[in-house]
């Protein structure tokens, strides 16, 4: 690619789009707004917006709650084949992908008169390739650079193009490397942590924590860390983005870390081996000194004081096989429920009968996918905070 073609475009307008779980719009919106990104367009599972290219390191870096962060390329109506190959030739792709670009193309389609993926996906990877040998003069790709992951989705005929900045989905922060049965996401944790509305000067207790995440999540929360910061992107590799920006970015979040922030966070697991694991994902991110974790069954759980939050995705369902158990557990939190009813607390669930079990309806509550299932965050909280819970 020339130089003119790789000038600075930091400056420039782009049109972006968040992908997110369903059921967590808002609470990515909340997160974009705190970035300073206020003119937001939201739909199901996802959000629209513009802004310059700084917005590629500092969302990549700081989203929480996100999926990924993609650049709209374009759209246009495709009722064929030949209407999509001429639609995807028709865009700009010499403005982003260099001549030795990594592009690979993946499709999805609904509701549309195209229906084989694997076809959309073949006419428009020659689409492209056919623009970029007019541009480039040669008539073969090694594609041994930069990675460019293209998508197009169809819907109702309509081809919507996108460009991923992000690479491995922003929910892979980098420190949790070890595998558990049905982990909870980084991003649904996070997310329940946000819907908790967790005081930072008060505990948190997660009472079966599995591997670590929400305990994990929510030091890197009470101290404003930056949740990408051990980690990279696809777009740092990109010669559009100037490495400055990413630069940039990272000093800021390294800036407006809180590291010194006192916090009070417990985990604990009846799985002697899933503490262990918790213990490992918390140095891998580098917060093992601020969590205590320890082997308990959540039936005697005793609180450190008066006032906190309770947040917890117990098992259910697929997790557990045995009726009687998973019953047993939510009798247990209810139990923990009465005994402390000064204590807050979000307890995410497929399980079905939950409030029957649990004695009580939720003071609110929110349905949220973790992956493909869903599931509902139940929060209860103290009588006085009713009238400013927003779940």
């Amino acid at each position: 690619m020339s130089a003119e073609m790789l000038a600075d475009k930091s400056q420039e307008r782009y049109a972006y789009v968040v992908p997110v779980p369903m059921g967590m719009e808002s609470i990515t919106a909340r997160e974009l707004k705190a970035l300073g990104y206020d003119e937001l367009r939201l739909d199901n599972g996802r959000i629209y917006f513009e802004g310059d290219l700084s917005v590629i390191p500092r969302t990549n870096l700081w989203l929480r709650t996100a999926d990924r962060l993609l650049i709209e390329v374009g759209s246009f109506s495709a009722l064929s084949f030949e209407a999509l190959f001429e639609g995807m030739k028709a865009l700009p792709w010499e403005a982003w992908l260099p001549r030795d670009a990594r592009f690979p193309v993946l499709g999805r389609t609904r509701a549309s008169q195209l229906k084989s993926v694997p076809d959309i996906q073949s006419v428009a990877k020659k689409a492209i390739v056919e623009r970029l040998k007019q541009v480039y003069h040669v008539s073969w790709f090694p594609e041994e650079g930069p990675l460019y992951t293209i998508e197009v989705s169809l819907l109702k005929d309509q081809a919507f193009v996108t460009l991923d900045t992000t690479g491995p989905s922003l929910h892979k922060r980098g420190y949790r490397t070890l595998v558990s049965p049905a982990p909870l996401k980084e991003t649904l944790a996070a997310a329940l942590i946000y819907l908790s509305r967790w005081d930072t000067n008060l505990p948190l207790v997660d009472p079966m924590c599995g591997s670590g995440t929400i305990p994990i999540e929510a030091v890197l929360i009470g101290r404003n860390i930056a949740p990408g910061l051990r980690r990279t992107f696809a777009a740092q590799d990109w010669p559009h983005v100037p490495q400055r920006l990413w630069d940039l970015a990272r000093k800021e979040a390294k800036d407006l870390a809180r590291r010194e922030k006192s916090l009070e966070i417990w985990g604990s697991d009846i799985d002697e081996k899933m503490v262990s694991m918790a213990h490992y994902h918390a140095r891998q991110a580098g917060v093992s000194e601020t969590i205590r974790f320890r082997t308990a069954d959540v039936k005697k759980l005793t609180l450190p004081k008066a006032l906190g939050t309770i947040i917890t995705n117990p098992p259910y369902g697929e997790r557990m096989g045995r009726e009687g158990e998973v019953r047993a557990l939510y009798e247990a939190l209810s139990r923990i429920h009465y005994k402390h009813p000064d204590w807050s607390m979000v307890i995410y669930t497929a399980y079905p009968e939950f409030e029957t079990v649990f004695g009580e309806k939720a003071s609110k509550n929110r349905k949220l996918y973790n992956g493909r299932l869903l599931a509902y965050a139940y929060q209860y909280v103290p009588n006085k905070a009713n009238k400013t819970s927003h779940l």
